[in-house]
C-alpha cells in the first residue's frame, strides 16, 4: 500500500543505485489484474549489472540510510530475479 513520500524514496533510491550501476527500468501504477490476484498498487523494476552489485547497493550505507523512508512510503515486497544471458 502506498503512503506519503513514495516519490522522495524513489528519487533517493535512484541516486543511491548509480554508483553500483543500477538503473530504473519501470515504475508505474497497476491498471488492471487480468488473471489471478495482486496485492499491490504499483511496481518498480530496477536492473543491476550483477547480483553482487545489487547486493552491494542494497546493503550499502547510502541505501540503508533511506530504509526508514521506504518503510514510511509503502508496504513493499522486494525480490531479485535473474535473466538468462543474451
Amino acid at each position: 500500500m502506498l503512503r506519503g513520500g513514495p516519490q522522495e524514496y524513489a528519487q533517493k533510491a535512484g541516486a543511491s543505485m548509480a554508483p553500483y550501476g543500477g538503473e530504473a527500468v519501470l515504475r508505474g501504477k497497476m491498471d488492471d489484474v487480468l488473471v489471478g490476484q495482486a496485492d499491490h498498487q504499483a511496481v518498480g523494476i530496477v536492473k543491476f549489472p550483477s547480483q553482487d552489485a545489487l547486493s552491494a547497493w542494497f546493503h550499502s550505507d547510502a541505501y540503508q540510510a533511506i530504509v526508514p523512508l521506504r518503510d514510511e512510503a509503502a508496504d513493499m515486497t522486494i525480490a531479485t530475479y535473474s535473466t538468462p544471458a543474451s
